[in-house]
């Protein structure tokens, strides 16, 4: 596939770049910030002309609305730079489908695909020295947009204000992972806003994500809200279980987010000839593989960490340890997807959009 960028933008190029400051060998996630951003507004029923302007703070009234009712979504994507310089997004075209689902759900303006395809192309041609190469590098993509309407009347916006900034980085976590199976707190409800990116849905695990910490544990697996019997997501990612020689993991719902590393690694997996099922995973069923020796992997998915290994999980007050994997199918499918990802292998999934 090719991006090829046809919207007008007006461009204000930064006076002075800050990339001479930036140490990229040790970045701290989502800190640092590259020389421009992309704004759009949304007002009187249309999108405005775009804007790709030097990064920096923006003025907001103290009576919009993303304050008062929390009409905010988001999206994680990443660039990648191959060899030849080229750089590479990953399936962005899911990422604005998504984008769109959210704003629906959430009674937000959507993006015209213009605006958020063709304005992220020239967003990054402009800062593509930002993006570095090399396995584990990479530039992660953060496109909002929040609720700029004003007055505290408790309806949906008239206005919005839609933008992309870029932060390059390296893994999004280090050292081993422990988690808590979740008895009391949920991510999300049946009806409600888990499918969604919504600010409000990241804020609401940081309270029980926290007593995890307390505890020694870096994050939680979320478990249904209605009986705490089914296992839906670890933290902030898709969460994936290798009984034996199955790849497990939940199906999405209104409770599960439709996460695009989830799909591509289970394609991935088909592909390779593993046994991969979809469906509901019991609370129950991880306990009793852990028992009898068939629970071989549990680990994370998602954009900022890709794959993320999970050395072991906490349920009921009871540490449950997890074997080293010698044929580890998180590695595996972990090292087949940075290689499309890279422009390391054939990627015959068209899922590579070249920059």
């Amino acid at each position: 596939m090719s991006s090829k960028s046809t919207i007008q933008i007006d461009i204000t190029k930064a006076l002075k770049s800050k990339i001479s400051d930036v140490d990229f060998e040790n970045l701290t996630f989502g800190s640092t910030f590259t020389d421009h951003m992309l704004v759009c507004d949304y007002k009187n029923g249309a999108w405005q002309k775009p804007e790709i302007k030097p990064y920096a703070p923006f003025l907001m009234d103290p009576s919009s609305k993303v304050f008062h009712y929390g009409q905010a979504i988001f999206e994680g994507m990443k660039a990648f730079k191959d060899e030849n310089d080229e750089v590479w997004l990953f399936r962005p075209d899911e990422n604005y489908k998504r984008f769109n689902k959210s704003a629906a759900r959430m009674a937000m303006a959507e993006v015209d695909e213009d605006i958020f395809l063709d304005g992220l192309n020239q967003l990054i041609e402009i800062d593509k020295e930002w993006v570095k190469k090399g396995l584990g590098n990479s530039l992660y993509i953060r496109p909002f947009m929040i609720a700029t309407g004003t007055g505290v009347i408790a309806s949906p916006s008239a206005e919005y204000r839609f933008v992309i900034i870029l932060s390059p980085a390296k893994s999004y976590y280090s050292g081993e992972v422990k988690v808590i199976v979740a008895e009391h707190y949920s991510r999300a409800a049946n009806g409600g806003i888990g499918a969604a990116k919504a600010a409000g849905n990241y804020a609401g695990q940081f309270y029980p994500t926290a007593l995890a910490n307390k505890e020694g544990f870096q994050q939680i697996i979320w478990t249904d809200d209605a009986t705490h019997t089914k296992l839906e997501e670890a933290g902030t990612m898709n969460v994936f279980f290798r009984i034996k020689d199955t790849l497990l993991t939940a199906p999405t719902s209104d409770r599960i987010l439709d996460g695009i590393t989830r799909k591509s690694l289970i394609a991935l997996a088909e592909k390779s000839g593993m046994s991969v099922e979809v469906r509901p995973v019991l609370v129950e069923e991880l306990l009793e593989s852990s028992k009898n020796g068939d629970l071989k992997e549990i680990f994370g998915a998602g954009t900022a960490a890709v794959v993320s290994p999970i050395k072991g999980f906490s349920y009921k007050g009871l540490y449950h340890e997890l074997p080293i994997a010698s044929d580890s199918f998180a590695q595996n499918l972990k090292d087949q997807l940075n290689k499309i990802q890279y422009n390391l292998a054939e990627d015959t999934f068209g899922w590579t959009v070249k920059v």
